[in-house]
């Protein structure tokens, strides 16, 4: 396992980390408590010191989770993200939001006790709000009261959970010194990131958290067009529509770009796929989602293979597509 800094923390920290939002129990299909316990350890075991949660997978489930597991084993060095859901309302936000009104500071209080409880720990080392608009960029009072709780000693690190709706909407407060971190959708399709967003990141040493590297299993290549999702998984709705088709054609065009260029030595999608997300040195992390002992072990092995070559790295970056979830 290779390690990276995590921004201006000096943290190390592994640069596959435990995306946890299916161990929630909530949102991508049945899930055994005893399966998500035996992968977190395993991750642990072979050197992933990072682990992605939020309080809304599984209503808590995740983190209490993985409270247990690092409780049980005294995990000394493993850094945990989590963040946190504004007050109910429009997702994305409407862009008459107040700030204050989604995330008030009693409220934000309250929550970041809630995940010291559930985490089991007495400081949170990396705190997210899990939804931002541009519009909060005038008055970012919720990141204020953050930064009050990172001098208070309950908060390590803070920033923002982004949008792919509008991934540059944090560059303001990148630039104004207002977050350590910030997580972002990043993958062969999504490249907007690459425009401005990593750059400014990189400047001003924030840590970039790559999240949906693998587009929710899609890059992986083991999707067909007849791929179909249950009740309640978020991918039946992400793939909605024609959507599964045009993403499956799309990935087999990339699949048969890496089989070429590679001469048939790269056969693993996923792996080429994560490689891309950690070719920038503006990314500190990349987070798959992970659920099980075998996914663990297959996503954590691609660290240890080489970066993509500049020819590989250089025709991925064409395969980048403009779309949107929120609107198609």
């Amino acid at each position: 396992m290779k390690y990276r800094t995590f921004g201006k923390t000096g943290w190390q920290i592994s640069e596959i980390g435990f995306g946890a939002w299916a161990i929630g129990g909530k949102g991508w299909g049945p899930q055994n408590d005893d399966e998500s316990t035996a992968a977190l350890t395993r991750a642990l075991d072979i050197g992933v010191t990072f682990i992605d949660t939020a309080q809304g997978y599984g209503d808590g489930h995740s983190e209490k989770l993985i409270g247990g597991v690092l409780a049980a084993r005294g995990a000394h060095g493993v850094r945990v993200l989590t963040k946190i859901p504004p007050m109910p309302g429009s997702w994305p936000a409407s862009p008459y939001d107040i700030c204050a009104d989604r995330y008030p500071e009693k409220y934000l209080r309250e929550r970041v006790e809630r995940s010291l409880r559930d985490l089991r720990t007495e400081k949170l080392d990396v705190v997210l709000l899990h939804l931002w608009s541009r519009a909060w960029n005038r008055d970012p009072s919720a990141l204020q009261v953050l930064r009050a709780l990172q001098k208070e000693g309950k908060v390590l690190a803070i920033g923002i959970s982004n949008s792919e709706l509008d991934e540059n909407a944090v560059i303001d407060p990148i630039r104004a010194g207002l977050v350590d971190a910030v997580e972002t959708v990043y993958n062969i399709f999504d490249q907007n990131p690459a425009a401005e967003l990593l750059p400014a990141a990189q400047e001003h040493k924030v840590a970039v958290v790559a999240r949906s590297p693998l587009d929710e299993g899609a890059l992986t290549g083991k999707m067909t067009a007849e791929t179909m999702f249950p009740e309640g998984d978020v991918r039946r709705n992400y793939f909605h529509g024609d959507r599964m088709k045009k993403t499956v054609d799309r990935v087999e065009a990339i699949r048969a770009e890496v089989v070429k260029l590679s001469n048939g030595k790269e056969t693993d999608l996923a792996s080429v796929s994560l490689r891309f997300a950690l070719q920038s040195p503006a990314v500190a992390v990349a987070i798959p989602g992970m659920r099980s002992v075998r996914q663990v072990e297959m996503n954590a092995a691609v660290s240890d293979q080489p970066p993509l070559s500049a020819e590989l790295y250089a025709a991925l970056k064409k395969h980048f597509w403009y779309r949107n979830f929120w609107l198609d």
